[in-house]
């Protein structure tokens, strides 16, 4: 079994920040400009682990686990699992990092589509944007 990593709600570099959300709990935001195309988190996948095994995780690890290949998952470690879904996000998943659609300033909340991230997340959205679809699948 992996061990917990923690409720590490204090993870921070020189470009981005954990804070209280008004998305969902903590969500990270940027202290700089990000623009177009830009990477703004390189996912650590030192934690990857065997699909069988994600019922030994916490139920509030489970939450934290992207899909890596056929057998394997990621436990999605921080500062990257703080980043929310919104229905209009400002980044994008490519090649295991969060990439800049659109410009971000700093203080914004940055957020990625859990639709098209490849996640397979299926939840009841309240992302609270204008272009919210209720319901990410």
């Amino acid at each position: 079994m992996l061990p917990s990593t923690g409720n590490d709600n204090t993870a921070r570099n020189e470009d981005t920040e954990v804070q209280q959300s008004l998305i969902h709990g903590m969500g990270l935001f940027a202290l700089r400009t990000f623009e177009p195309s830009e990477v703004i988190l390189r996912w650590d996948l030192s934690r990857l682990m065997p699909k069988d095994e994600f019922a030994l995780l916490s139920l509030a690890e489970q939450h934290y686990t992207h899909p890596f290949d056929e057998n394997r998952l990621i436990l999605v470690q921080p500062p990257e699992r703080f980043v929310n879904h919104s229905c209009n996000n400002n980044t994008a998943v490519r090649n295991f990092c969060d990439v800049a659609i659109r410009r971000i300033s700093p203080g914004e909340e940055i957020t990625s589509s859990y639709s098209s991230d490849g996640s397979g997340s299926k939840f009841v959205c309240s992302c609270g944007s204008g272009n919210c679809r209720g319901r990410v699948d």
